[in-house]
């Protein structure tokens, strides 16, 4: 009697269906979005090494391997000249950015002057504005004040960003007061306790900003298309525009050349892709 008594409850539990957790629903979902977003690129970097003839064949593995895609686009065009101008340009606006980012950053979370927090709201109410909004009036002014192909054009005008104070300017909030009060009191000055203590203690945000401002200005269009007609100024986008516009239907060699100017952004953003996940987590950014 006992056995028969405890059939039915052990077949109703084994007949129950185990009802799968919301983390692998989100560990499936975030697989596929992954999925999904590296696919592109993947067929970029394998068709770059595709011939003329099977680059649209719609295969992920090329069946005809070749590296002539890339010896012919860095000699039938200056490629590397354009690699170079992006790279500069990009050094320069990130350095002088994260420079006087930080200092105004600082200024507008420790220091008290009248009006600091109207002046901190306009610095923010720009990233309202979009840059095609301002296109027209900032090419008037690169042009009066003889800017324009000139690397400089293409330097000052990206160097100030509303998104980068902002960004720092939270993560200063979160400092600890305790530390520039003390350095205060040995006799240190605001501009000591912001090269001493403040820049050292801002590294994971500056990282990860440096990596932000580095991977948008390389990536600049707009303004260096409308800023610069000297070929010795072309930078690495407006290049693959050129050449796209040159050899419409050589897709083999477009592809190589976008490889070649996305490959270390890649690279850069592997590297430090731990400093960007902690700049996150540093900044209050949930």
């Amino acid at each position: 009697m006992a056995s028969e008594t405890m059939t039915p409850r052990a077949g109703a539990r084994t007949g129950r269906r185990r009802r799968p957790s919301p983390r692998a629903g989100l560990t499936a979902l975030a697989v596929v979005v992954s999925v999904i977003s590296v696919l592109p690129v993947l067929w970029m970097v394998t068709s770059s090494f595709k011939t003329r003839e099977t680059v649209t064949d719609g295969r992920l593995i090329p069946t005809d391997f070749t590296f002539d895609n890339f010896v012919y686009v860095f000699t039938e065009v200056p490629f590397a000249r354009y690699l170079w101008n992006s790279f500069f340009i990009s050094a320069v606006i990130t350095v002088a950015a994260l420079f006087f980012h930080s200092m105004a950053a600082y200024a507008l979370a420790r220091l008290r002057f009248p009006g600091r927090e109207k002046l901190f709201g306009a610095i923010f109410a720009t990233l309202l504005v979009t840059a095609p909004v301002v296109l027209i009036p900032l090419f008037m002014v690169a042009r009066e004040l003889g800017l324009l192909d000139s690397y400089a054009g293409l330097i000052i005008p990206a160097i100030f960003n509303a998104f980068g104070i902002f960004l720092l300017r939270q993560f200063y909030l979160g400092l600890p007061r305790e530390l520039e009060e003390a350095a205060v009191i040995d006799g240190c000055g605001h501009w000591r306790v912001y090269w001493n203590i403040v820049l050292p203690m801002s590294r994971p945000i500056l990282s990860a900003l440096a990596i932000f401002f580095f991977l948008a200005n390389w990536n600049a269009f707009v303004w260096p298309l409308v800023a610069t007609s000297d070929q010795d100024l072309t930078v690495v986008q407006l290049g693959i525009a050129s050449f796209q516009t040159q050899y419409t239907s050589n897709w083999n060699y477009i592809l190589a050349a976008a490889t070649v100017a996305a490959l270390p952004m890649l690279l850069l953003f592997f590297a430090f892709q731990r400093q960007i996940v902690e700049s996150v987590k540093t900044s209050g950014i949930k």
